[in-house]
């Protein structure tokens, strides 16, 4: 038998003596504060939660009846044959996405209103029954592959037609029964061989099902967005996310799943960030088993004072924000007349504050009647898509000296990180990142620049995965960063300096 070198063996002692990680982790009665915090900063992204934050920018796509409506939120009664639509330019669509820097691209592949996008086995009410005889979501997941952006689809829980029509299948009254899913169809073969059985009624059957036409006909899929609005209710309809979660993890192993344990809602839409946008946060129950999830819009998910005066037990656990906006004054296209369109000033700083908040950005950007992106929302993601291009491309930190080190604080010494500069630089943005692999740790920080002395600049609260402070413009060969508070030992992977100009 081969011998195990004493250096082998010193690793593996180390490893098997490495603190626990996990996405989520109990916090009992027993934990001290000291305790409850450690395990907070034990508490980190899968590698599916990691991608979708270093994405950082996503386009979202409302499209649909309401298009050709001018409403919101339609009826469930809508003729199909008002989807009057004769192409969709999907390669137009991409091409402009990937020119604002967007990585990732959710469709609403059905909204409130059941009308589904594709030429679905269980409903007639959507394309296949519509002047359009195609398939929006094949069309739309063929550009994102040619342009090398990752394909998502929002499928709506709640479905207007299902509850409106006489045959509908929303709160029904069925009772829930072993089903196989997916339903076999005559003549609609699957390719994919899977089955499952789920226990559900008739309406997560029909839901169940679209999931899985979804999750294995139209390539890798990398998000599956839900979300918690009804405009109205039937029958005491419940859903069985459980089942669906079953379905999406082992069909898309590697996508995240929206409105649910993998990301969460940032809390408006508005494009606002929480001062201190936490993503390790409280749940009163192990979200791995929890069937519904309910917004979060309070102003503080997980401070320290939040964790400490939770009720026990409870259990932390590793959830993004995801900061959902428009780009217009709705969701949808209504005219070009009157639908108010942001400026890319304010596109750029709702990017800014977002991705440099510890978020998400999905940035809904709805095509016309023509299945195009108007030319008003194009201009402003190509100037946007610039403006992030010329202010992030190059870190004017690149050639600092960097010094760890401690200094006098109020309660004895506090860490710092000193950088020297070549040169001097003009810079207004501070971009921080921590090492996720080893949780979020830092609570408090602040900016100084070198003047014949050290004068603070700006400060911030928490940093997870990008902070971006804002500040006016600074000329420096010195730069220091104070950890005020901080969980453990703060380890940043990253420190960048930019310069908007």
């Amino acid at each position: 038998m081969r011998k195990i070198s004493l250096f082998l063996l010193l690793l593996l002692s180390l490893a098997a003596c490495a603190p626990e990680t996990a996405r989520t982790l109990r916090v009992g009665p027993e934990d001290s504060a000291e305790e409850l915090l450690a395990k907070a900063v034990r508490v980190v992204p899968t590698p599916q939660q990691l991608h979708a934050l270093e994405n950082g920018f996503a386009a979202f796509v409302h499209f649909g009846p309401n298009t050709f409506t001018s409403v919101e939120w339609g009826s469930g009664l809508e003729n199909p044959a008002v989807f009057a639509l004769q192409t969709a330019d999907t390669d137009q669509w991409c091409r402009i996405f990937k020119d604002a820097g967007m990585r990732r691209v959710i469709l609403t592949a059905k909204h409130h209103d059941g009308f589904v996008l594709w030429p679905s086995r269980y409903t007639q009410h959507g394309v296949a029954s519509s002047p359009y005889q195609g398939d929006i979501v094949k069309e739309l997941a063929a550009s994102c592959r040619k342009y090398g952006l990752e394909f998502g689809f929002y499928l709506s829980p709640a479905d207007l037609y299902q509850m409106e029509s006489p045959e509908g299948l929303y709160g029904n009254g069925s009772a829930a029964t072993l089903r196989t899913i997916p339903r076999p169809v005559e003549g609609r073969p699957f390719e994919n061989p899977a089955s499952f059985q789920f226990e559900v009624d008739d309406y997560n059957e029909y839901f169940l099902n679209q999931l899985f036409e979804l999750l294995t006909e139209y390539g890798p899929v990398s998000e599956v967005w839900f979300d918690g609005a009804h405009p109205k209710r039937k029958g005491g309809q419940q859903y069985n996310y459980l089942a669906w979660k079953e379905l999406i993890h082992t069909l898309a192993p590697d996508a995240v799943v929206f409105g649910k344990e993998d990301l969460r809602w940032c809390g408006n839409e508005a494009g606002h960030t929480r001062q201190a946008e936490w993503n390790v946060i409280p749940y009163a129950q192990d979200p791995a088993g929890m069937n519904m999830f309910d917004d979060l819009t309070d102003a503080d998910l997980g401070s320290r004072e939040r964790l400490l005066g939770q009720e026990r037990p409870f259990w932390l656990h590793y959830q993004p924000a995801e900061t959902d906006v428009s780009i217009r004054n709705g969701w949808f296209w209504r005219n070009e007349d009157e639908q108010a369109v942001r400026s890319p000033e304010n596109v750029f700083d709702i990017w800014e504050r977002s991705t440099g908040g510890n978020s998400i950005l999905l940035l809904n950007v709805p095509p016309d009647t023509r299945g195009r992106i108007s030319p008003r929302d194009s201009s402003v993601l190509a100037a946007v898509g610039a403006r992030i291009r010329e202010v992030y491309s190059t870190d004017l930190l690149a050639g600092a000296r960097r010094k760890d080190t401690h200094i006098p604080g109020p309660d004895g010494t506090i860490p710092a990180i000193e950088l020297t500069l070549p040169l001097p630089v003009r810079f207004d943005r501070l971009v921080l990142q921590e090492d996720l692999s080893k949780g979020e740790r830092v609570e408090a920080f602040a900016l100084d620049v070198w003047e014949d002395g050290w004068r603070e600049v700006a400060r911030g609260e928490n940093i997870g995965y990008r902070r971006t402070l804002r500040f006016p413009e600074q000329n420096a060969l010195r730069l220091r960063i104070r950890i005020l508070a901080s969980r453990a030992e703060a380890q940043l992977s990253t420190i960048s300096a930019y310069y908007t100009k």
